[in-house]
């Protein structure tokens, strides 16, 4: 039996996606989470062969989850669902570790085929151009101005309305080098206010508008 996680904040994708995965027999979704703050510890205890995971999720990205898998390490192969025809993103999917990148308008026709490529741990890309590609071909090379993924974690939890000392308390971190690096992405984004940091993150596809 193949066993799978499904990490996204819609109740009616996370349904759907039961669905088409639970019409094969010997496939079962053992797991299902709303927060992205949640999705390592469901993996831990489901032991999931595939996580499927949305990469705009409360308290962090897909992105940032598939690096958590990979660095617990889990024998669990994690795929990218994203609104974003993005071959940026796809490049920080799979630098992450997420072997998987699948747009939400593709998955009627190519979710399945998705899932069995990572099922015998192949990449699958559904953005036109794959991970290796030149990045200046893929889009905006300059979307996410320099900032490191914690940093880009850091602006994402900002815009969710999170407090320094809340956030270092989700990144297990200390509040001075939480705000060390929200200083450090105000000053690469030449911004100078809370409201700055929410847009760009809008801008930059890591909150929803």
């Amino acid at each position: 039996m193949k066993r799978f996680l499904i990490a996204d904040d819609h109740e009616a994708v996370r349904s759907g996606l039961r669905a088409v995965l639970e019409q094969r027999t010997d496939w079962e979704v053992v797991a299902e989470v709303s927060d992205g703050g949640k999705v390592l510890s469901a993996a831990i205890e489901s032991q999931p062969h595939v996580a499927i995971v949305d990469f705009s999720m409360p308290r962090m990205t897909g992105v940032e989850v598939a690096r958590r898998i990979r660095e617990y390490p889990l024998p669990t192969e994690v795929l990218i669902f994203t609104v974003h025809n993005s071959g940026l993103l796809a490049e920080q999917a799979f630098e992450a570790g997420a072997r998987a990148f699948l747009v939400k308008s593709d998955a009627n026709r190519l979710l399945l085929a998705a899932v069995e490529s990572l099922l015998v741990h192949r990449r699958f890309c559904s953005v036109s151009c794959p991970s290796g590609a030149n990045r200046t071909s893929c889009g905006n090379a300059d979307q996410y101005h320099g900032l490191t993924p914690r940093e880009q974690l850091v602006v994402k939890l900002v815009a969710e309305g999170y407090s320094n000392k809340s956030i270092s308390a989700i990144l297990n971190l200390s509040v001075k080098t939480t705000e060390a690096h929200r200083a450090a992405a105000m000053r690469k984004l030449d911004v100078n206010s809370t409201a700055g940091l929410v847009r760009y993150a809008v801008r930059a596809s890591l909150v929803e508008a």
